[in-house]
């Protein structure tokens, strides 16, 4: 009749060995990301409040709307657009990595990340654990991908 076929050596031609990322090129895009913030933001907040803001401690914690607006709706606006426009920040683009969801290997949604953003903050907030996380974990990932579901995996050109 027909030829027996091997299932699964159909399956590994047409799927690509997934490769993750690991902890330092992460660390190097993580870099590369809060310098291009700062080169944004720094002369966002001297425009708001001069040179005050960084010698002085009469603003506190919050300096006021400019400072709540450039240093934290900004940075999370930006990073979750990157992250669903084009699965990657520039830091991450830079090292040839890209974030996926982990169960479909496609782009994330909304919600994953968001949830993915606010993981950051249970990731830095026990002395960076779950950052340092990733260098440890079998896949790569750090406790804010495992929160929302993501990868960080080589980008194929």
């Amino acid at each position: 009749m027909g030829e027996v076929i091997d299932v699964e050596v159909i399956d590994k031609e047409m799927v690509p060995e997934i490769e993750y990322v690991g902890f330092w090129l992460r660390v190097a895009a993580a870099i590369i990301d809060t310098i291009w913030l700062m080169i944004i933001i720094v002369p966002i907040l001297w425009m708001a409040y001069g040179l005050d803001y960084w010698t002085s401690d009469k603003y506190g914690m919050v300096a006021g709307p400019v400072d709540v607006l450039a240093q934290w709706v900004f940075p999370a606006v930006v990073s979750i657009g990157f992250w669903l426009a084009l699965q990657a920040t520039p830091g991450k683009m830079f090292v040839g990595a890209k974030i996926v969801d982990a169960a479909s290997l496609g782009k994330l949604t909304p919600g994953q990340a968001v949830l993915r953003y606010l993981g950051y903050f249970v990731s830095v907030i026990p002395l960076l654990l779950g950052i340092i996380w990733v260098g440890f974990d079998a896949k790569k990932q750090g406790w804010h991908d495992k929160i929302a579901g993501t990868l960080v995996i080589k980008a194929r050109k």
